[in-house]
């Protein structure tokens, strides 16, 4: 599913300039990605599609594309003194690598609580056990492009940046 993901990232600038789901479904398909890869990424692409719009999330297995928002946010602004707890489930699937990076992200004031929220909803979204840090920072990438928000610089080098390769001075 990331695959695909990171091509979408790569090929459609913003949500906007992404295709409908059918439309986007046969071009992935044309490109050699799997069905059920493809068919993850676009009930999962379809979930940030509801966060962006903020419309209240639906079943896991309604597939229907969100035609309008409603009046009421399921996303609630928190409050500036609002502390996030994590429960065991999100603690277990994100790991402590994710958990931490995040939190990085939220002290260097680039993830806002409302994006947060949204991240942590696509992480656990992602199919799979603990979420990788490389997968967790496709998917702060596809919450800012969901979002038609660019992060500055320095924080997309550290998003798109293999660490592995990182030399200390």
């Amino acid at each position: 599913m990331f695959e695909v993901l990171a091509f979408v990232y790569e090929n459609y600038s913003a949500v906007e300039g992404c295709p409908e789901p059918l439309h986007l479904q046969r071009k992935l398909s044309a490109v050699g990605f799997e069905a059920d890869e493809i068919e993850d990424a676009l009930v999962w692409l379809q979930g940030l599609n509801r966060a962006a719009l903020r419309v209240p999330p639906k079943s896991a297995s309604e597939v229907e594309a969100v035609v309008s928002p409603v009046t009421e946010s399921w996303l609630r602004q928190p409050l500036a003194t609002s502390v996030r707890i994590y429960p065991l489930y999100e603690q277990i699937h994100l790991g402590p690598q994710c958990l931490g990076f995040i939190r990085f992200l939220e002290s260097v004031k680039v993830l806002p609580a409302h994006l947060r929220e949204v991240v942590i909803d696509r992480a656990m979204a992602a199919p799979g056990g603990p979420v990788e840090l490389d997968d967790l920072k496709l998917i702060i990438l596809m919450v800012f492009w969901g979002f038609g928000l660019e992060p500055d610089a320095l924080i997309l080098d550290e998003l798109c940046d293999d660490v592995t390769e990182r030399v200390a001075h």
